[in-house]
């Protein structure tokens, strides 16, 4: 529609012109003594108009002449600045392709290349950028070839880059300096290093995902298993893992904070420390029951761990691994051996229920056997922990089995028997 109304307005001014140039009788006279020269005034228009374009098509002509030498300068800046960014792009594509030499040298090309047109007067929009990505190049590049001073030169340079561009970049390009120069640490096993840097970033830049899975590395690094945990639920908490790695990373954080637990109030700190779902794992109810007798603690408190988990210990659908299984009877093994405690007979009858409930389950012969064999029921410790030394898989309790034997044989005088079975104890791997 637009063009068909600029092709009709072009034609109705080409009908006014036609008209007034064919009904114009005007003439110009120039009068130059003693001639006399008439003109049409129709002629007089266009040389006019002639004349205004020639001068015009002159005017540019020059200007673009003399224009020359500053288009050929510019072009050639141009033909420098694609060079450089030619050159970063290469080195990330070397970079990906594992060839961190070429990479190196080509970012070294960039900033070469940038340097030039730095010297030269061009001061890019974007140099900043340009200059601290390609010392991180180069950085990166030094790290995947172990040359730590080169790396640790032009990442500082990289930062020094980044803290002098305007406000808008500044910030961006120093927390991702901060966190590759954090990263660097961490591969060469410095988790202080790594950990002091994460520390002095922002508590905005703390929070991102990408930094608090490096402090979560750096902290299961240093020996901080306290720390690693809190970085873990915080992830688990935002989605970072999936909810079984989540479970599993947690789990194994609290069982790493248990072995580094010293003394009994530690540990007691650390299960009131955990949620109410944690604390129903049945490996971490174990671990932290045979850590707290361990280090001295109340054989009471850690039987009142246990107790959560002791329905879902005698389920038939329960999904535990065997090694869950047999920690879980080790932990209440330990936890059950005053057979003079207040709840020592209540716990006899459990463990008989449970075992009459599964009598072909090893697990619970041992554990009813070495009730029994606590509570002086000689005859029937040794009829449970007999059948139970055929099934039992875990060695730590087929190892407690044959030893419990072997002192039952002594008790009833058989030194061959107790023999054999001290025997098979040491045989046990």
């Amino acid at each position: 529609m637009r063009a068909a109304l600029w092709l009709i307005s072009l034609f109705a001014l080409a009908a006014a012109a036609a008209w007034l140039a064919g009904n114009n009788q005007g003439t110009v006279t120039l009068f130059l003594t003693p001639y006399r020269i008439d003109l049409s005034l129709n002629l007089v228009l266009l040389v006019l108009g002639l004349v205004v374009l020639v001068v015009v098509l002159a005017q540019q002509a020059l200007s673009a002449l003399l224009s020359l030498p500053q288009q050929a300068r510019r072009w050639r800046m141009q033909q420098k600045e694609r060079a450089a960014h030619a050159a970063l792009l290469e080195s990330i594509s070397q970079f990906m392709a594992g060839r961190f030499l070429r990479a190196r040298k080509a970012a070294q090309m960039a900033l070469e290349k940038e340097a030039l047109l730095r010297d030269a007067g061009l001061e890019l929009d974007h140099a900043v950028s340009l200059r601290t990505v390609a010392h991180i190049m180069v950085a990166e590049s030094a790290h995947a070839l172990q040359d730590r001073d080169l790396r640790q030169r032009h990442g500082q340079s990289a930062l020094e880059a980044a803290r002098s561009g305007p406000s808008a970049e500044r910030q961006t390009l120093t927390e991702g300096a901060q966190l590759r120069a954090a990263r660097w640490l961490l591969d060469d096993r410095d988790a202080a290093g790594s950990l002091e840097l994460l520390h002095s970033l922002p508590p905005a830049t703390a929070r991102r995902m990408v930094a608090m899975r490096l402090q979560l590395k750096a902290a299961r690094l240093a020996g901080q298993p306290a720390q690693a945990l809190d970085t873990a639920l915080l992830l688990a908490k935002h989605r970072a893992f999936t909810p079984a790695t989540a479970n599993s990373l947690v789990r194994s954080l609290i069982l790493e904070w248990l072995s580094h637990t010293h003394d009994a109030d530690g540990v007691q700190r650390l299960w009131l420390g955990l949620s109410a779902v944690q604390r129903e794992m049945p490996d971490l109810a174990a671990e932290a029951a045979l850590r707290l007798l361990a280090v001295g603690g109340s054989a009471v408190m850690a039987r009142q761990w246990l107790q959560p988990v002791w329905g879902a210990l005698q389920s038939l659908s329960s999904s535990w691994t065997p090694d869950q299984l047999a920690r879980m009877v080790q932990a209440l093994d330990a936890a059950l051996a005053d057979a003079q405690s207040s709840d020592a007979r209540q716990w006899l009858a459990r463990v008989e229920a449970a075992q009459l409930a599964q009598p072909q389950d090893a697990r619970w012969q041992y554990l009813a056997g070495m009730l029994c064999l606590r509570h002086q029921l000689w005859g029937k410790a040794q009829g449970l922990l007999s059948q139970a030394v055929k099934g039992l898989q875990a060695p730590v309790l087929q190892r407690s089995a044959w030893c419990a034997l072997a002192e039952l044989a002594e008790q009833r005088q058989e030194p061959a028997a107790a023999t054999a079975a001290w025997k098979q104890a040491a045989l046990v791997a």
